[in-house]
C-alpha cells in the first residue's frame, strides 16, 4: 500500500463511497454515453473523421465545456475526473477521446502557466455551443516519443522583434492541426536537454502551423490524430508559459549546476494518468458487461454459454481485474488532489494495469462471443482495437514499469 496516511496539503478523507453530487454527474454522464455517445460509435468509428455532431449536443447540455471539465478537476475527493472518463470511455473511446482531447492542453497550461494564461487560453480550447472549439498538446516528434529530451523543436527568441520563432514537426498529435489552440514543448536551449525545454501557446491563425499526414488508427477513429508542422512560427513573448522571466531564472540555474525542477511535459503525463487510467476502465466495463450479458443469453448445447465453467471463470476474472484496476485508479487520483506526492508511482500503476487490463479484458471478451466478437456487428472488436492505444500513448507499458521500477528499486534503472 502506499504511505496515503502521511500529512499533505489535502485533507479530504479517502471514501469508497461516492458524494451525492458525484453520483449525480455519473448518472448524468452515462445517460449522455447511452443515448448519445453509444448510437453514434460505429459510424463514427468507419469515418474516421471527428464527430462534431456529438461535440456540439455535448457543448448544449455544459459537458463540453472548461467549467464542466475545471469542476470534475477541482472536486474534493479527486475522482471528478476518473468517474467522467469512465462513463464518456464506456460509451466509446473514440468519441470520448474527441471529448477530453482538450484537457491535456488544458492541463499543460495549467500545471506550467500563469494564471492570466490559464484565463486567457483555456477557455478557447472549448468555445461553446455553436463556437465549438478544441485544444491540442504537442509533445511527440519522429524521433522524440518516450525519449522527450530528444525533442528537436526549437523555440529562439527574436529580441527586437519580441517574439518567439518556433520551427519543428510534431507527431501523434490529438486535434493536430484542426485545433483552435496548440501548445507546443519545444526547447530552448539544446545543450541542456530536457531541462532547456519550456512549452508555448501558439493562438488561432498563427501563420507558419499546419498539419501534416493524418494518421489512419487502429482504434480510437473518432479522435482525429495527426503532425503539427511549425515552419517560423512566430508567437508573442507572452506566449512562453510560465513567463520569460521565470524561464530565464531557470535556465540560469540549470546552467549554474542547480536543479531545474520538473520537465513540463512530464509534469502535463503526470497529472493526466490516473484520468487516463480511467478512460481504460471504461472500455474494459463496457466489455465486461457485454460479455456477461451475451453469456447469459447465448445458448449452446441446450443451457446458455454462462453456465460453463470456463466462460463463468473467465468473466471472474476480467470482473476482478477492472475492480483492480479502478481502485488504483482512484488511489491515484485522490493522492494527486491531495498533493500526495506518488512516491511509488501510484500514478504509473494506475496507468500500466488499467491500460493493460483493457486490452485483456477486451481480447477475452471477443472470445466469449467467438465469431460474432469477429464481427463489426458486434462491439467488442472495435473496444479491443480501442484499448490497445492505453499500453502506448502518454508513456508505454514498458516506461510505466521503468518509472515503477526506480520508485521501487531506489535506483537508476534504466
Amino acid at each position: 500500500m502506499s504511505d496515503v496516511a502521511e500529512e499533505g496539503p489535502g485533507n479530504q478523507g479517502f471514501s469508497l463511497e461516492l458524494g451525492e453530487d458525484l453520483v449525480q454527474t455519473r448518472d448524468w454522464l452515462h445517460e449522455f454515453a447511452a443515448s448519445v455517445i453509444r448510437p453514434a460509435a460505429a459510424e463514427w468509428d468507419e469515418r474516421e473523421e471527428t464527430p462534431w455532431p456529438v461535440l456540439e449536443e455535448a457543448a448544449k447540455i455544459g459537458l463540453y465545456s472548461l467549467d464542466f471539465y475545471a469542476q470534475q478537476y477541482l472536486e474534493p475527493s479527486g475522482l471528478g475526473i476518473p468517474v467522467a472518463f469512465e462513463e464518456l470511455f464506456w460509451g466509446d473511446a473514440g468519441i470520448g477521446m474527441s471529448l477530453a482531447g482538450s484537457t491535456l492542453a488544458v492541463l499543460s497550461v495549467v500545471a506550467n502557466g500563469t494564471p492570466e494564461q490559464v484565463g486567457e487560453w483555456c477557455p478557447q480550447m472549448f468555445g461553446g455551443p455553436g463556437d465549438v472549439r478544441l485544444g491540442a498538446f504537442c509533445s511527440s516528434e519522429p524521433d522524440a516519443g518516450s525519449d522527450v529530451a530528444a525533442i528537436r523543436t526549437r523555440a529562439v527568441y527574436d529580441a527586437a522583434a519580441g517574439e518567439w520563432v518556433l520551427n519543428g514537426v510534431k507527431t501523434w498529435v490529438t486535434n493536430g492541426g484542426i485545433a483552435d489552440v496548440h501548445v507546443v514543448v519545444a526547447s530552448v536551449d539544446p545543450s541542456l536537454g530536457s531541462r532547456g525545454q519550456a512549452s508555448f501557446i501558439v493562438p488561432p491563425g498563427t501563420a507558419g502551423l499546419s498539419m501534416g499526414q493524418k494518421f489512419r488508427k487502429h482504434g480510437i477513429r473518432a479522435s482525429h490524430t495527426a503532425e503539427v508542422v511549425l515552419s517560423e512560427v512566430r508567437v508573442p513573448e507572452r506566449c512562453v508559459l510560465g513567463g520569460r522571466d521565470r524561464l530565464e531564472e531557470r535556465l540560469a540555474r540549470v546552467r549554474e549546476g542547480g536543479r531545474a525542477g520538473e520537465q513540463a511535459a512530464m509534469r502535463t503525463f503526470e497529472a493526466s494518468r490516473p484520468g487516463v487510467a480511467a478512460m481504460a476502465v471504461g472500455i474494459a466495463r463496457a466489455a465486461v458487461e457485454y460479455a456477461a450479458e451475451y453469456a447469459a443469453r447465448r445458448v449452446q448445447f441446450g443451457r446458455p454459454i454462462g453456465q460453463n465453467q470456463a466462460v463463468a471463470f473467465m468473466l471472474a476474472d476480467m470482473q476482478a481485474s477492472v475492480d483492480a484496476a479502478r481502485l488504483l485508479t482512484w488511489r491515484a487520483a485522490w493522492m494527486a488532489r491531495q498533493g500526495r506526492p506518488f512516491r511509488r508511482a501510484e500514478g504509473s500503476m494506475s496507468k500500466l494495469v488499467a491500460g493493460e487490463t483493457a486490452v485483456r479484458v477486451t481480447e477475452q471478451a471477443i472470445q466469449i462471443l467467438g465469431g460474432n466478437g469477429y464481427t463489426r456487428e458486434f462491439p467488442v472488436e472495435r473496444w479491443h482495437r480501442d484499448a490497445k492505444i492505453f499500453t502506448i500513448f502518454e508513456g508505454t507499458s514498458e516506461i510505466q514499469r521503468l518509472i515503477i521500477g526506480r520508485a521501487v528499486t531506489g535506483l537508476d534503472v534504466r
